[in-house]
């Protein structure tokens, strides 16, 4: 019989916890959004439990329309900005890999280049950067612009914005800063390569004054469940987070991505796809779901349609909560998550009123209560099925929920060869068994592209 596969596993933290209503748990800490310390914490639990990725979701942006119902949940609200907390975490841990969501339709190449390799410094190797194109109109208005543009645009923007980040990277070679005494020289200048890009977005002739990262290029994360996302994250991606509640559509959806990395010359090992779960663990199956029922009853309704609403595109707040959604009040398409869009509408198709359909919405993300090998047993059919390689999980309320699946599921896991027992590198890339890249100007590295130079 075969080793079982090893797993990944990553952790999307909010503060409190990834419930719309964690705020109003007892254990809730109010300010546990801007309190670096509490950030520090989870992080250590979770490497405690020796996960792979400790991740920062992120939009760069308040929701100003509908606030009074938005302030009974207050969804990445005051909180810190990623990278600046992410290089605070990264002292107070030492090996779990450290990923932040930033957008590339409102920033430049050379910042995130620069910001990605610097926090890949601070952390010996441990820096991810989740790419998002963005998905509501109100960060494209603090950006000025009145909306977002549309997605195939916000696509292209996002296929070079990452190539040129790439080009950056690999402008120094790794050993270009040779510190030589008896020369009297710091650098190599033969070992530095010139960025001259010219391409529809970006025009960039330059380099970064920081020296080549530890991992080479920080590992490249995403989530676009479109038909161009999952072509950009073909080409790029290193880490995909699965948007698929059931088995069925996860094994169609990694069938489906990872057969598309062969034209861009890709190993299929090389690209992790990590399904979206919330877990709740109990001693008992039927604790667990108590526990989901609780959280669940603590959301404001509101809330609920709102949310709905806004991964819909279209406001709900006038229809009856306990009336099935009408057909005529449904979009033909979507601009924003592509896979969010599909789950609502799939709900409503059921014949759920739209109070049901607020209740069970958990954007694409399965929800697994029971006990511990209950949840690993889900968890080992996902992944010995085909699913993923791995696990995005969320935790409603933390720190409780998370501590219970590091001290309960963690070791159920290990026992049955599934996951680490410690860690066996320092890097990211180590952790996930993705290799180091090559710089681009050196022999075996990345074909040169006309640009590149």
């Amino acid at each position: 019989m075969s080793a079982p596969k090893k797993i990944a596993l990553a952790t999307l933290v909010q503060p409190n916890g990834n419930h719309l209503a964690a705020w109003l748990a007892p254990e809730a800490q109010p300010d546990a959004g801007t309190d670096i310390a509490w950030w520090q914490r989870m992080a250590q639990i979770a490497e405690q439990g020796k996960f792979d990725l400790f991740f920062i979701a992120d939009t760069p942006t308040v929701r100003v329309d509908n606030m009074r119902m938005w302030s009974h949940a207050p969804s990445f609200m005051n909180q810190l900005e990623p990278l600046t907390m992410l290089a605070a975490v990264a002292g107070a841990t030492r090996r779990i890999g450290l990923g932040a969501t930033v957008s590339t339709s409102f920033n430049e190449p050379y910042n995130v280049a620069r910001s990605f390799a610097s926090l890949d410094h601070i952390s010996g190797g441990r820096a991810g950067w989740n790419v998002v194109t963005s998905a509501n109109d109100y960060a494209a208005r603090n950006y000025g612009h009145a909306k977002l543009a549309p997605h195939a645009e916000r696509y292209a923007r996002a296929h070079e914005f990452v190539q040129v980040v790439q080009k950056l990277w690999d402008c120094w070679q790794d050993d270009a800063f040779i510190n030589d005494r008896e020369q009297k020289l710091t650098f190599d200048p033969a070992r530095f390569h010139v960025v001259a890009h010219e391409g529809k977005h970006f025009r960039v002739n330059g380099g970064l004054n920081l020296a080549r990262s530890p991992q080479g290029h920080p590992v490249i994360i995403q989530a676009g469940a479109s038909n161009t996302g999952k072509e950009l994250a073909a080409e790029t991606a290193e880490v995909v987070f699965g948007t698929s509640a059931t088995i069925e559509e996860a094994v169609k959806f990694y069938d489906d991505l990872k057969g598309r990395m062969a034209k861009y010359g890709r190993a299929r090992d090389n690209l992790k796809i990590l399904g979206g779960i919330t877990v709740i663990v109990g001693d008992t199956q039927e604790e667990a779901e108590a526990r989901h029922l609780q959280y669940q009853e603590m959301l404001h309704p509101s809330v609920g349609v709102l949310r709905v609403s806004q991964d819909l595109e279209t406001d709900l707040s006038d229809l009856p909560l306990d009336e099935p959604v009408p057909e005529r009040r449904i979009p033909k398409s979507a601009n924003h998550h592509q896979a969010y869009f599909a789950e609502i509408v799939g709900l409503i198709g059921q014949g759920l009123t739209l109070r049901q359909v607020a209740m069970r919405y958990n954007r694409s993300k399965a929800t697994f209560c029971g006990t511990a090998a209950q949840v690993a047993d889900v968890m080992q059919e996902w992944v010995e099925a085909g699913a993923c390689d791995g696990f995005m999980v969320t935790f409603p309320v933390m720190p409780t929920c998370l501590q219970d699946f590091v001290d309960k599921v963690v070791p159920e896991l290990q026992r049955r060869g599934m996951f680490r027992e410690d860690y066996t590198g320092t890097t990211l890339r180590e952790h996930l068994g993705i290799p180091r890249p090559e710089n681009r100007h050196v022999a075996g590295g990345p074909a040169k592209t006309e640009a590149a130079e």
